[in-house]
């Protein structure tokens, strides 16, 4: 047994054993072919970072910001949206939809709706100021004003009701 199949049975990823069905031989032509392709990402990793700066120094040259990349892709986004399939076949089945008798009455109703809902609140209001006003007007109510002007301070002449002195609580 040569030095590498020794390290590689010492140091190898299975903890020092092989796994089964592995020679040590077959076990460390995986462990360079690991190797290799392990220095390889790193290389692309490396590369694919300088081409993006590049890129990023090209876009800036030409006065391209990221928020404009942003609107862009967005724009182009909803373009593929709007003419996915799924997105063409709601829209002709919100057609139908909308085309439809029953969306129609549906519609009509509703309508019918708001504005008998909206004729009976107005009339609602119209009823309650009016009972307002009437209540004012109401002997009832003026004696009880007059009285509470009285108190308060507010009488025919400024006469009213003080508070005796010292005492500077208020209702």
């Amino acid at each position: 047994m040569d030095s590498a199949n020794r390290d590689f049975t010492m140091d190898g990823a299975s903890g020092g054993t092989l796994p089964p069905g592995l020679t040590e031989e077959e076990a460390l032509e995986i462990q360079l072919e690991l190797t290799k392709v392990e220095d390889e990402i790193q290389t692309l990793k490396q590369v694919l970072t300088a081409k993006e700066r590049h890129a990023g120094e090209l876009r800036r040259r030409l006065g391209i910001s990221p928020l404009s990349e942003l609107k862009s892709n967005i724009t182009k986004g909803w373009h593929e949206v709007q003419s996915s399939n799924a997105y063409l076949t709601a829209s002709a089945t919100l057609e139908d939809i909308s085309r439809s008798d029953a969306y129609k009455k549906t519609q009509e109703t509703f309508s019918q709706a708001g504005q008998m809902t909206s004729s009976a609140l107005s009339t609602m209001g119209s009823a309650i100021r009016n009972r307002f006003g009437e209540m004012r007007n109401s002997t009832t109510f003026k004696t009880f004003e007059d009285k509470m002007s009285k108190v308060i301070g507010g009488g025919p002449n400024g006469e009213g009701a003080h508070p005796p002195p010292g005492n500077n609580s208020t209702f």
